[in-house]
């Protein structure tokens, strides 16, 4: 079967991402008032747990003799979860809408955070200093992401307790239901894009963090802090996900580790579709 053009993926990926997954999220938190309550100490559990592998990850990239920049991209593919296109309907179909709120939570902070390590420890490399400008771009194109856009304006609207109107809901509605579907349209149609690459150690070796180190790092957190069962459960899920495009994207921007990224998304994205659930599993 002839593949769809790439401007065909392109365009569907965008809708997704700017349209249908934000209605989905504003509908979500719109409702924030009746949602069960989130224990925060999830970010904690979940970031702190990408930070000690991405740490991780910085070392075994210099023991492939990468550089400082492509340590950093090596590491990042190792902590960044493609949480968008498939954490947020994967979440809803296995663990239901009382982890959702809890994936939101995570969504809200995900981009801001691991683009801000990334690019703390890109610039670091290359220059030994840190700029503000750096940061300020950095959390200006978080901000302005539709995702964060959609989480924070529903949760805006939830707290005044007030329920959308018709002529609001049901549109809405009508497209969030297309956002789990579409997602995953949309990341087989991005994958086709990607080689797998000559460097398949270095992209068996991000896979390895990402697939197996992260979600033990996050559990372990989870369990020392006690988090609650669903939100457990939440952390656990995301962090065992595939590679998300993002990581591509930051190795493309800083033009390292393209090829071992590509290779990575492809990988991950396959052996996630057993991994995850054996996860999830063994955690109950």
């Amino acid at each position: 079967m002839a593949r769809w053009p790439a401007p065909v993926g392109d365009a569907l990926t965008r809708f997704v991402f700017s349209l249908a997954l934000p209605a989905l999220l504003f509908r979500m938190m719109s409702g924030l008032s009746k949602l069960p309550p989130v224990d925060s100490r999830l970010l904690i559990a979940y970031f702190g747990g990408c930070l000690v592998v991405f740490v991780a990850g910085r070392l075994i990239g210099r023991a492939f003799g990468l550089d400082g920049v492509a340590q950093s991209v090596f590491a990042l593919g190792g902590v960044f979860s493609n949480n968008v296109l498939l954490g947020v309907p994967y979440a809803k179909a296995v663990l239901g809408s009382a982890a959702m709120p809890s994936v939101a939570l995570v969504l809200v902070f995900n981009a801001l955070a691991l683009w801000t390590l990334a690019t703390v420890s890109v610039e670091w490399a290359r220059h030994g200093e840190l700029t503000a400008r750096g940061f300020i771009a950095t959390a200006r194109s978080v901000l302005t992401n539709p995702i964060v856009v959609g989480i924070l304006s529903g949760a805006a609207f939830g707290l005044t307790g007030w329920p959308l109107p018709a002529a609001i809901d049901e549109p809405l509605a009508m497209i969030a239901q297309a956002a789990a579907p579409l997602s995953l349209v949309a990341l087989g149609m991005g994958l086709a894009q990607y080689p797998l690459g000559a460097a398949w150690r270095e992209s068996l070796a991000i896979c390895a963090l990402k697939l197996a180190a992260l979600p033990l790092c996050v559990f372990a957190l989870a369990r020392m802090l006690g988090l609650p069962p669903t939100e457990t459960r939440a952390v656990v899920l995301l962090s065992s996900l595939a590679i998300g495009a993002n990581v591509y994207l930051m190795a493309r921007r800083f033009d390292s580790m393209v090829g071992p990224v590509a290779g990575s998304l492809v990988i991950s994205t396959a052996a996630s579709a057993l991994t995850t659930p054996m996860i999830l599993a063994a955690i109950g």
